[in-house]
């Protein structure tokens, strides 16, 4: 493959991605989560606790930026501030019952989703291809 076919299977890939996105996107709605709360709370819930310093690194954002996001998360009592066992000066955030239900809840409808288009619209021998191709995906968002 010559640098020209890279340079294009990188674009053909990052505007498919870009589109699937934000389509699972498209079901977002007015006082849900914000695409930062929902990163964080998703984070938290697959990862466990973290502090707010070790988040906003993970997040790629700012720990003011950081610091918004949480606060609107504890506001909605979806991630509670405890201190750290080993550390009485850090405060860990973790989720709340709430927070994974409400996780739960939404996963559960974009995956029924997805299923469904899945089964419809593509044939089996298309969905073994796109199966074998997520962990390639996730190697590739681990590198970015």
């Amino acid at each position: 493959m010559t640098d020209e076919d890279l340079l294009q299977a990188s674009t053909d890939l990052r505007v498919a991605l870009g589109r699937l996105v934000r389509r699972l996107r498209q079901g977002y709605v007015v006082g849900e989560l914000t695409l930062p709360e929902r990163s964080v709370l998703s984070r938290l819930d697959r990862e466990g606790p973290a502090t707010p310093g070790c988040l906003a690194d993970l997040e790629r954002v700012k720990p003011q930026a950081m610091g918004v996001t949480l606060a609107g998360l504890v506001e909605r009592g979806l991630v509670e501030r405890r201190k750290d066992d080993s550390d009485g000066r850090k405060v860990l955030m973790t989720v709340t019952e709430a927070g994974v239900k409400l996780l739960t809840d939404r996963r559960s409808e974009t995956t029924r989703q997805m299923a469904a288009a899945l089964a419809e619209q593509f044939t089996e021998a298309e969905r073994r291809e796109l199966i074998t191709a997520i962990p390639l995906i996730e190697r590739l968002a681990d590198r970015l």
